[in-house]
């Protein structure tokens, strides 16, 4: 074999180990890359981050809400305690409903639940009854504590206090709750669960 041969036989023999290399490079970079790829995390799709409307947890005095095709302005609210259980209730502005007062409730327990409450005249009513009987529909008390609140905004209480309180459920979503702030007269009134999305949020400047 001449020395042509050989040189050219050599140049051959390198252009196939650069090629090799190459590839093993290219092929070490890219199991590199998806190994380094995070795993897709299980999401729960009905989480609050993830409605249209925005977080029923973050509403607060200043808000605007829509629901129903109706806009209230939240006037003010009441994040409640008791243990190391929290809530909130925020109270709407509902002058399209002659004075009468309407508040949204917000709650985890442990799945989000948003509440539109109307309040109801229960004449000298108390929740003493282990259910009662309103407009044929039975509701079941679930529910009775005493809970501390801060009050945020305009919601004719002090800055904090107390409330006792008494809930009532029925079927299909519907709720009957007795409210007593500082040893003064039951207010009553009649909540519906909020379907997921419903409420669209508008937050205040």
């Amino acid at each position: 074999m001449d020395e042509t041969a050989i040189v050219v036989l050599l140049a051959l023999i390198l252009v196939a180990l650069v090629a090799l290399i190459i590839v093993l490079v290219r092929r070490r970079s890219g199991a590199g890359a998806e190994a380094a790829k995070p795993e897709a995390v299980p999401r729960d799709p009905f989480a609050a981050e993830d409605e249209a409307g925005g977080d029923p947890r973050t509403i607060k005095a200043g808000d605007m809400i829509e629901y129903l095709g109706v806009r209230y302005f939240v006037r003010g609210s009441l994040r409640m305690r008791e243990g190391g259980y929290t809530w909130a209730e925020h109270l709407l502005d509902a002058d399209q409903l002659e004075g009468v007062k309407v508040w949204v409730s917000v709650e985890e327990d442990p799945d989000l639940e948003v509440v539109w409450w109307t309040e109801t005249e229960m004449g000298d009513m108390s929740p003493s009854q282990k259910t009662i009987t309103l407009d044929g529909v039975e509701y079941r008390r679930e529910e009775h504590g005493t809970a501390d609140y801060d009050s945020e905004g305009t919601t004719g209480l002090g800055v904090k206090g107390r409330v006792e309180y008494a809930d009532y459920t029925a079927p299909k979503g519907r709720y009957l709750s007795f409210e007593q702030y500082g040893g003064g007269r039951w207010e009553a009134g009649l909540g519906e669960r909020v379907p997921t999305g419903a409420l669209t949020i508008y937050p205040g400047g």
